[in-house]
């Protein structure tokens, strides 16, 4: 299942590349520390961070992610459900151990 565009039905990767451009954006108002490029200095190069369950747990995962259908899947529910225009930033409608398991299949 790839990610798609409703409204002007975008290549797969020009979505996903809105959607890290997004993510890098995203999150602000939490208490982390960023560096001159207003990036998070907790979430390595080549990676991003999304918040996962009841409590918003913040998880740190890999950009490779972003190829594997499930983790596809998982983003289409969280725009469904969320959108991706707000400060939280990503926000995955799954439990945690539901989604440390699904990680853990796809590393």
């Amino acid at each position: 299942m790839a990610i798609r565009s409703k409204s002007n039905k975008l290549p797969q990767t020009q979505v996903l590349k809105q959607i890290l451009k997004r993510c890098s954006s995203l999150g602000k108002k939490q208490c982390y520390n960023y560096d001159e490029n207003n990036l998070p200095l907790d979430v390595p190069k080549g990676h991003f961070a999304v918040y996962v369950g009841e409590n918003r747990s913040r998880y740190i995962v890999p950009i490779s992610f972003l190829t594997h259908p499930e983790f596809q899947c998982l983003l289409q529910r969280a725009e469904e459900e969320f959108g991706f225009d707000h400060e939280m930033g990503i926000t995955i409608p799954c439990e945690e151990v539901v989604f440390r398991s699904l990680t853990s299949m796809l590393r």
